[in-house]
């Protein structure tokens, strides 16, 4: 069977997801844990459980909503899902093993829309509900209305920019397609879940649900889209992710509106001026032209002309660095914003919010990242020694955390500061990682130092936090940890 035809695989064991020692045990005391709360709550076994894991972006940050290659791995943290039908009841029942999270309930209806304006922890699972009945409707299969009794547990952290969303809505969706007696291909969970977190209100990219979806233990994944796929990528021994967690939680879905969609919205109006500039013809820009990688072709035939194969060329001739105003956008696309983005309630809210549109700035950040993706792609695969990889990866690495920092400004005061000792520490190379705005640093650290490494950010950045109470000494290891490739979505009956 080709890998894109592959299913999500099913075992009636852990080891296989988790491997021995240390973490198989600890996911045994988790999953007997969740069984017994399930049992507790609904006085039934759960049929089955589905998981999948969290992800650290290695590099390839904001560029897959606009269609480019992004390079991350599955870490060891995830979500679990327990999940049985129940002939009579009418509702999803959602519970969670952290007692901070009220049950949620649903009607058993997945044609209800998603209540933004009420944000729950639940919502997430009713946007894989939502997303496995759309799917199934296309293929024209019938799976049939059911109530569902749920429980779930994280280790992902929230707001951490490793992905705990896209591992629970991933989690969700593989379980109820399990328990509806269905398994599709990898390739179109991954396709599917990614839509379907849209019900959320967020423009999400595709990258966090394939890497969910589709790693394998021991690689990175080199995430391709439109048609989406993935490449393992070995990493070279000697190196080693630490990812550490900034403390200021990164609230995607509450600041979506001046965050992240408008990011999004910002690349959107870039690539439309852009084609325009480059001889499009503005009705046609306008109505087709959703992406950077849209206009992509038009840029480096431009750059040709100068001798050089960059499609940011384009952008430091053709666009100023100063910000745009909407009248001026509209002068350029002859039509209003709120009709470009008249189907897409989320991008309204960004216009609504929006005084001025760096395009400059964003579209120098996509295409800059998206040549960086390759380049970490074929020194890994390169005949460098290790020594010279490992340096050229970690500047890589630097370079995509200043571009995101200047050019995209998703950044924040804990991330610099972070990042800013990491390096210091020994790092080769350290970046945020995710949506940014809070969440996590990853850095290539030597193995060798690794453990001296934790023990500096420790005293550098966490000692500090931890005499003003922000996070206790306990639950350190949650914040800062190291992590190997990891093994991706499963369903397991147990």
């Amino acid at each position: 069977m080709a890998f894109e035809e592959a299913v999500i695989p099913v075992y009636d064991a852990l080891e296989p997801v988790y491997g021995e020692g240390a973490p198989l045990e600890e996911a045994r005391h988790r999953f007997d844990r969740v069984r017994s709360k399930f049992v507790e709550l609904y006085g039934q076994q759960p049929e089955l459980f589905a998981r999948s894991p969290g992800r650290v972006n290695l590099i390839g940050e904001h560029i897959d909503y606009e269609g480019y290659s992004v390079l991350p791995m599955a870490i060891r943290q995830d979500m679990i899902v327990a999940i049985r039908k129940n002939p009579n009841g009418n509702e999803l029942r959602i519970a969670n093993v952290n007692d901070k999270y009220p049950v949620c309930t649903y009607p058993a209806d997945p044609d209800q829309e998603v209540d933004l304006k009420n944000h729950k922890w639940g919502h997430y699972f009713l946007c894989g509900y939502k997303g496995i009945y759309e799917y199934a409707r296309s293929k024209g299969v019938d799976v049939g209305h059911v109530s569902l009794d749920v429980v779930v547990d994280g280790t992902v952290p929230t707001g951490s920019g490793l992905s705990s969303s896209a591992a629970f809505v991933c989690s969700a969706s593989i379980s109820i397609m399990a328990v509806l007696g269905q398994n599709f291909p990898k390739k179109e969970v991954a396709q599917f879940t990614c839509e379907c977190e849209r019900h959320i209100g967020t423009q999400s990219g595709g990258m966090d649900q394939a890497i969910s979806v589709m790693a394998k233990r021991g690689f990175a994944e080199l995430i391709d889209f439109n048609p989406i796929g993935s490449t393992d990528v070995q990493l070279p021994a000697g190196g080693s992710f630490v990812i550490a967690h900034s403390l200021a939680e990164s609230q995607k879905a509450v600041t979506a509106a001046t965050n992240y969609n408008n990011r999004v919205v910002e690349c959107r109006l870039a690539s439309i001026v852009l084609a325009i500039k480059l001889g499009m013809d503005v009705k046609e820009a306008v109505s087709s032209v959703k992406t950077l990688s849209d206009v992509e072709g038009l840029c480096t035939d431009f750059a040709a002309k100068h001798n050089s194969s960059d499609p940011g060329l384009a952008v430091k001739e053709l666009l100023h660095e100063e910000p745009y105003t909407a009248e001026e956008i509209q002068e350029i696309t002859k039509e209003n914003l709120k009709s470009i983005f008249g189907n897409s309630p989320t991008s309204l809210d960004v216009l609504k919010a929006a005084k001025h549109f760096k395009l400059f700035q964003r579209a120098t950040h996509v295409y800059s990242e998206a040549r960086r993706v390759y380049a970490f792609r074929d020194t890994v695969s390169s005949n460098l020694s290790e020594e010279e990889m490992l340096k050229k990866l970690g500047d890589l690495m630097n370079e995509s955390h200043h571009s995101c920092s200047e050019l995209y400004e998703c950044s924040c005061p804990e991330l610099e500061e972070l990042v800013k000792v990491s390096r210091v520490n020994g790092a080769l190379g350290a970046r945020l990682t995710g949506a940014g705005w809070g969440g996590c640093t990853v850095s290539l650290v030597k193995e060798y130092i690794v453990p001296q490494f934790i023990l500096n950010l420790k005293e550098s950045f966490y000692k500090s936090r931890i005499e003003k109470g922000v996070i206790s000494k306990g639950d350190l290891g949650l914040y800062v940890f190291a992590s190997k490739p990891s093994s991706g979505a499963a369903i397991l009956k147990l």
